[in-house]
């Protein structure tokens, strides 16, 4: 599939690059250097909250110049990865920082159908440069980043503190409700993708591999 550039406009009704003047080199050094010490497996893996991360001169400036002082946890998502699996969303933006060159595949919440089902044909895939910032709208449906060489991905993500948590109500099994999976967080998944029993698998089509 065809796969853009964050810059292209394309990538405008999604998100934006984050060119804040406080991302000096220093910081987004100091934020590598954090990242270097964590896992890059086989699997994707992901943690939402990484007190190394969260005590860095990165996290001040996007809970107070991005969040609006909002509290936010910092974790990651490493891995090897080349399938999109399921698209998910949330009430809120989430801001990823690539360590390495990656691609994201992202679609809008607006073309959800009223089944909750989602065709996976509306997709669109982004490379993100290493050292780059973005910021995905609380409409982007995204879900783990694919690796953008063989070697994997490393991607910093930054959310409201407690996004992904697991969840302690009750919820219906109808209506939206379906897709809730974690704490702001609603996910549709593909039958091929491999997710938890349970999980609401609406994504129609092909499960989009960027090889």
């Amino acid at each position: 599939m065809q796969i853009y550039e964050v810059t292209d406009k394309r990538f405008q009704k999604y998100g934006r690059v984050l060119d804040t003047p406080s991302f000096t080199d220093d910081v987004i050094d100091e934020l590598k250097t954090q990242m270097e010490q964590t896992p890059l497996p086989e699997e994707v893996v992901y943690e939402p909250s990484v007190a190394a991360l969260e005590q860095t001169k990165a996290a001040g400036i996007l809970q107070t110049e991005i969040f609006g002082e909002l509290p936010v946890q910092v974790g990651y998502c490493n891995g090897k990865n080349d399938r999109l699996n399921a698209l998910e969303y949330h009430r809120s933006s989430e801001v990823n920082i690539a360590m390495t060159d990656l691609i994201l595949l992202l679609g809008s919440e607006q073309d959800i159908a009223d089944d909750l089902t989602y065709e996976t044909d509306q997709v669109e895939a982004f490379v993100v440069r290493a050292g780059a910032a973005v910021e995905l709208y609380a409409t982007t449906l995204h879900y783990a980043p694919c690796q953008a060489s063989e070697s994997g991905f490393r991607d910093v993500i930054v959310l409201p503190k407690g996004t992904n948590e697991p969840l302690t109500g009750v919820h219906k099994a109808a209506g939206e409700d379906q897709l809730l999976a974690a704490v702001n967080k609603w996910l549709i998944g593909h039958i091929d993708g491999g997710l938890p029993e349970g999980s609401f698998i609406g994504l129609k089509g092909a499960n989009i591999c960027i090889r």
